[in-house]
């Protein structure tokens, strides 16, 4: 399987095709997260094969990569303390 990942700002989202990403709607995508705990303004998709074109020049991550950044602060909601 070689899966690839690109993370988009929320005004990119209107121009992903669905049918070409593993996510089936703007619904089903994990989202960054703010200081506060609410809804940051990046998100990620998901693809197996060719890049499509929405997606060209976008860096693209494996899934380990992927793994990393989303293990961080800024994909992570905050502990309550």
């Amino acid at each position: 399987m070689n899966r690839k990942y690109v993370i988009i700002n929320d005004s990119d989202v209107a121009s992903v095709n669905f049918d070409q990403v593993c996510e089936t709607s703007a619904n089903t995508l994990r989202w960054s997260v703010k200081e506060d705990g609410s809804q940051g303004d990046k998100t990620f998709v998901k693809f197996e094969g060719e890049t499509p074109s929405f997606l060209n020049g976008k860096t693209q991550y494996t899934h380990s990569e992927i793994l990393t950044i989303l293990a961080g602060s800024d994909w992570s909601p905050p502990d309550p303390e």
